[in-house]
């Protein structure tokens, strides 16, 4: 039976969980000063996490259909953020990646989101964000462990003396 009370704890702190971050997300993106348009800086954080990939990948992985995507790749193009190399397997499929310019685009959409929170993390006390600061580590443990794939362009450089900043 405590199998259960376990599971149904999981349940409701991962649906809690879940409701949370996606809550936090939309809010933060609807705040933040983008770049580009909101799909194409979703689409240039996934180029990001998956690396060079096909269209058919970016799709897929996007959970939309191959015209969708062509046409915001098209729009992402136009504007120099992306590049396509030919597919070593496939010559005639390419392959996505960032371009320079995409990589800088992707810090700048990154760090604009980062700048409507951090005031809000800022107005916390500082035992909240000590907490929250402390949960990090274990969401990215579960991230890893379910095998998502990670970014590797950071919204910034992380400095040290950020982290023991006034409370």
């Amino acid at each position: 039976m405590s199998r259960n009370v376990s599971d149904s704890a999981s349940d409701e702190l991962g649906s809690e969980l879940l409701t949370v971050l996606a809550g936090l997300n939309r809010w933060a993106t609807a705040r933040a000063d983008l770049p580009v348009p909101y799909a194409q800086a979703r689409l240039l954080s996934l180029i990001d996490l998956h690396g060079p990939a096909r269209i058919s990948e970016l799709a897929a992985a996007d959970h939309s259909s191959q015209p969708t995507i062509t046409q915001q790749l098209r729009r992402l193009d136009d504007a120099g953020l992306i590049c396509r190399t030919p597919d070593p397997d496939d010559a005639r499929a390419v392959q996505i990646s960032l371009s320079g310019s995409g990589v800088i685009a992707l810090r700048s959409i990154r760090q604009a989101r980062t700048d409507v929170v951090a005031p809000e993390l800022a107005a916390m006390s500082a035992l909240e964000r000590r907490r929250i600061a402390a949960a990090v580590p274990a969401l990215r443990r579960l991230l890893n462990s379910l095998g998502a794939p990670q970014s590797e362009t950071p919204a910034t450089e992380v400095r040290s003396d950020q982290e023991s900043s006034t409370e």
